[in-house]
């Protein structure tokens, strides 16, 4: 029976009008009364801007530079996406076979041109069945609520249907990799495996060896899937993140170029391939990347800035500085209203004048950036406040730069990468013992808010004692002993005074946290747990 569409609402995103009133009418037979029409991507944007489709069937070459592929990519990126809408890209059968392999985001299906009414029908039917079945699972993993979503799976899986297992299994390893419990999804990925040799399930045997730090056989795993399936992109990208923990950024450049040679279009590779070889001093290839990215972003949602800023310092590290200060022009026009841009322009200005030799022209760039450092200060990225600290540093502001180092150490003390290179830097410049006293001192105030909550909680005051940890969460948000301790001060809360929405909410929050922390799985079931058994209580 032919799927219905009358309370559907619908977009339409085709270049030609002829087209667009053929497929109006294949939609129309199938009983839909609210149809919206674009014909480039601009307008496909802006039509979901302003309404929430539940179909949207989008072809892959529109009006305009925007292609389908890049409609839906800045749809999920602005989440202008309903949990539960369908996305179908219209395409021939010769871009099919290069499309899922090469796309970030995969659409709900194809349709290949021409088709027919049947065919659209039978499609649409397919989805919504599919997307009607996973609803439960998908709109707790758009609420954050990964464990019940795993549980929501586990539960369908009872079901036996068929036709939707395999995917349900795929489902219940990605979220019990996504919360820590590795064992569980190497147990799933290798029962399929043991039946049926499926790639993305061997692939998921090479994130979890990956999660797990077991370097060696991942890259091993990523590498036998690269060599039989040479079209599988995400084993390229995966076997580049366990390459860069391994520390070997070589062969990491080496995996992304044979990526972006595959997919050359996708943007998010090309700044990967632009990063690994500028950061290995290969920089032809670095202002290759570059530009196919700065041009590639005139229509896309990941266009930036900073994709010029890199280009020129490439140039200044080649001994071009015309070219570089070409470029920091080019920026500064393409992005004016952004003051975030014309500090990165100043800053390449300071490096370009000094290479120049013009220092009216570089106290000139200084000044400007110490005005902009003044109007966004903690606004800016804390890459670009590293980079500013050291500009001051090197001016002789040590004010300036020592009040830029406090701020970023207070509050990425515990993140161990950043903090790597803030304490490189300053070995660099100030001083060997710079970070790690300051480090002291923040670990004696976590100690000292420790003692506070610990003598509040003896008291009973176990508000006080949740205000409390809640500062030190505001002041450390990515210590896992903090969020940990506010989870349990506040299920003790539940416990002890009952549960309420708003304390249920704030709970999951920390969770969710915590497992964006990668904390141990154990420990944050158990949290998780606790917490479902005070949300049954509050639904009975």
């Amino acid at each position: 029976m032919a799927i219905n569409l009358t309370s559907k609402k619908i977009l339409i995103a085709e270049a030609h009008a002829n087209l667009r009133e053929t497929i109006k009418h294949i939609f129309g037979s199938l009983g839909a009364r609210f149809i919206v029409e674009a014909e480039s991507g601009v307008d496909a944007i802006a039509a979901m801007k302003k309404d929430k489709f539940d179909i949207v069937l989008c072809d892959y070459d529109l009006l305009g530079k925007k292609t389908g592929q890049q409609v839906l990519d800045e749809a999920k990126h602005l989440k202008l996406l309903p949990v539960n809408a369908i996305f179908m890209i219209a395409t021939d059968e010769h871009r099919l076979g290069l499309a899922p392999n090469a796309v970030d985001n995969k659409p709900d299906d194809y349709l290949i041109k021409p088709f027919s009414l049947k065919q659209v029908s039978s499609l649409l039917e397919k989805c919504d069945n599919r997307k009607r079945f996973l609803a439960g699972i998908e709109n707790e993993i758009d609420s954050g609520n990964l464990f019940q979503a795993i549980r929501n799976c586990e539960k369908m899986l009872e079901l036996d249907n068929k036709s939707m297992h395999l995917q349900l299994l795929k489902m219940q390893a990605e979220l019990s990799i996504k919360v820590g419990d590795f064992k569980t999804a190497a147990k799933v990925y290798q029962d399929i495996l043991d039946k049926r040799e499926l790639p993305w399930a061997r692939l998921g045997l090479g994130v979890v060896a990956y999660c797990l730090a077991d370097y060696d056989n991942a890259v091993n795993t990523f590498q036998g899937l690269i060599k039989q399936y040479p079209a599988m992109l995400e084993a390229y990208d995966w076997q580049v993140k366990a390459y860069e923990a391994m520390g070997n950024d070589r062969l990491a450049l080496s995996s992304i170029n044979a990526a972006v040679t595959l997919a050359p279009q996708s943007i998010l590779r090309q700044k990967k391939l632009a990063m690994l070889a500028d950061k290995t001093d290969n920089i032809d290839l670095a202002q290759k990347a570059y530009t196919a990215i700065i041009e590639l972003g005139k229509n896309s949602i990941h266009r930036s800035f900073s994709d010029y800023s890199g280009l020129a310092n490439t140039y200044l590290k080649s001994n071009a500085a015309d070219k570089a200060l070409e470029i920091a022009v080019k920026m500064a026009q393409q992005f004016k209203a952004d003051p975030e841009a014309k500090l990165r322009a100043a800053l390449l200005e300071i490096e370009i004048y000094r290479e120049k030799g013009n220092e009216r022209l570089v106290e000139r760039a200084y000044n400007k950036i110490c005005e902009l450092n003044g109007q966004l200060n903690k606004q800016l990225p804390r890459e670009l406040r590293l980079n500013m600290a050291k500009i001051f540093c090197l001016n002789d502001n040590r004010e300036a730069c020592d009040e830029i180092l406090n701020d970023l150490v207070k509050t990425y003390v515990d993140d161990k990468l950043f903090m790597k290179e803030t304490v490189a830097l300053c070995n660099e410049l100030i001083g060997e013992n710079y970070v790690e006293t300051l480090v002291e001192s923040l670990t004696q105030e976590l100690v000292d808010f420790n003692k506070e909550a610990a003598k509040l909680f003896k008291k009973g005051d176990i508000r006080g004692a949740r205000g409390v940890f809640e500062q030190i969460a505001a002041k450390r948000p990515n210590n896992p002993k903090v969020i940990l301790n506010l989870i349990k001060i506040i299920l003790h809360d539940i416990k002890t005074s009952g549960a309420s929405p708003e304390k249920i909410i704030s709970t999951q929050s920390y969770i969710n946290t915590a497992i964006q922390l990668g904390i141990a799985h154990d420990q944050i079931s158990v949290l998780q747990t606790a917490l479902d058994t005070f949300k049954n209580e509050i639904e009975q």
